[in-house]
């Protein structure tokens, strides 16, 4: 399982979080001094505060896939079970939230305009690839379950209150 997992992190969040932005900045910025915010400014004190809501929706996220959903975020290895746990009781898409929370705050941390292109891509790209192929396999794979879910639980904006699916039986 510890290798799914692995797989999961280094092929998805590993290229969206490290390898494309790793490029940009390598592209883009002769020095990485020239372009970071300094330690303690106000920029570099946002970058931080962004990025820990991001870290702990992704780790949150991904180990739920693996220890309620039998499988992982990959494609490739899918949970085999719907996950309504934690953030997705308040949103259906929390660990691609925890990437763009993570993404904005490289955006903070570097100013370099690219990576704040490449978050926009991102979430773009997200926003159209959920409704047209994510979601219509989701429905297929859980049945009403998911119908159910999807009406009740918003797909970017979260909920306040927890919703189980439970509740709705």
């Amino acid at each position: 399982m510890f290798l799914r997992w692995l797989q999961a992190v280094v092929l998805l969040p590993g290229t969206v979080l490290v390898a494309v932005p790793a490029a940009i900045l390598h592209f883009s910025a002769p020095s990485l001094r020239d372009v970071m915010a300094e330690p303690g400014s106000l920029r570099f004190v946002l970058a931080f505060a962004v990025s820990v809501p991001g870290l702990i929706l992704a780790g949150w996220t991904m180990s739920l896939f693996i220890r309620f959903g039998d499988g992982t975020a990959a494609p490739w290895d899918p949970p085999q079970k719907l996950v309504v746990r934690g953030p997705y009781q308040h949103v259906r898409n929390p660990m691609i939230s925890g990437v763009l929370f993570l993404l904005i705050s490289e955006s903070l941390l570097f100013d370099v305009p690219g990576l704040l292109i490449w978050t926009t891509v991102f979430f773009v790209g997200n926003s159209v690839y959920f409704p047209l192929v994510e979601e219509p396999g989701l429905r297929t794979r859980f049945g009403d379950d998911y119908k159910v879910y999807f009406a009740n639980v918003g797909r970017w904006i979260p909920r306040l209150t927890p919703w189980s699916l439970d509740k709705d039986r």
